[in-house]
């Protein structure tokens, strides 16, 4: 008398795909298990736990066995699943953009904490305020600041045509498209010099070459190369960014741009040299890193 194999269940394989992982180096093996495993079944992670006798068809079985196949190999979660939280949020991420970290969320806090102080002021609202992103990607940030600052019309600045889909892809999603002006440009090239903006942020790409040859595998084999190395010292982009942002921004108004380990200092060197700006100021990340560069323009 023959018998029927056990069924697999969502708690078999969870356990069997995260011991998989462990195995194969895959960096955060249960969390990546569980995301593919309900980005399949098209439930939440917490589904899967109150759904964890639950078999899976063959068919969701085969699904997610291509997309563990694929993980085991290398390639993120987002770009398997096509999606990333940020600020609480899910957006919409293709291997055209990188992906939203969690360390960015301190670029918008810190644009969030400027915003709010500059507000109390009466020229803030003197002339409609307009913001500015230099280096949308997703469009995680800009359309996060478009939400949480409903009064604020933007503009978001892209060189990828590629990338600037997913952005506007993204903003529509979350119902600020209309608040948010597109423009594919090099840095500042597609913006007229102007007291226009009362915040100018960028999360640029800030790597340098000599650390891009030891970041995991996974992000130099996945991930675009342009939206992360800027030079030799990786502030190929942000510095001059740093140097010409004052001549973009009113008075009082404020600049936010993310740095990696280390460029805090010149990048602040840059900002002093200016003669631009009444204030400078870091924030830190989760680990302790300079991660913000923060400026406010002098009032004239």
């Amino acid at each position: 008398m023959s018998t029927r194999p056990e069924p697999w269940t969502i708690a078999e394989i969870l356990r069997r795909t995260t011991a998989y992982f462990q195995e194969k180096g895959v960096s955060e093996p249960r969390t990546s298990a569980e995301v593919l495993l309900a980005h399949t079944l098209g439930l939440s992670r917490l589904d899967l736990y109150l759904r964890h006798d639950q078999p899976l068809t063959p068919a969701e079985l085969a699904r997610f066995k291509a997309l563990v196949r694929r993980r085991a190999a290398g390639e993120p979660v987002a770009y398997l699943t096509g999606h990333k939280e940020f600020w609480s949020l899910d957006f919409l991420v293709t291997p055209a953009v990188l992906i939203p970290r969690p360390e960015t969320e301190i670029l918008v806090e810190a644009s969030l904490e400027a915003l709010k102080e500059s507000s109390r002021e009466s020229w803030f609202m003197e002339n409609h305020p307009w913001g500015l992103e230099i280096g949308v990607g997703s469009g995680a940030v800009v359309t996060v600041l478009a939400k949480e600052r409903p009064e604020i019309a933007w503009v978001g600045l892209e060189l990828s045509f590629e990338a600037l889909k997913v952005a506007r892809e993204n903003a529509r999603r979350h119902g600020v498209a209309g608040r948010i002006h597109f423009v594919q440009g090099d840095l500042l090239s597609g913006i007229k010099p102007g007291p226009r903006f009362v915040l100018m942020v960028a999360n640029l790409p800030y790597v340098s070459e000599y650390e891009w040859k030891h970041l995991p595998k996974e992000i130099r084999q996945y991930e675009p190369k342009k939206a992360l190395v800027a030079g030799p010292d990786g502030l190929a982009l942000l510095r001059p960014v740093a140097q010409n942002a004052h001549r973009y921004l009113r008075p009082g108004g404020w600049l936010a741009l993310e740095v990696g380990l280390g460029q805090a200092l010149p990048i602040l060197k840059v900002l002093e040299k200016t003669g631009a700006y009444q204030h400078w100021e870091t924030l830190r990340d989760y680990q302790g890193i300079k991660r913000v560069v923060r400026a406010r323009r002098r009032h004239d």
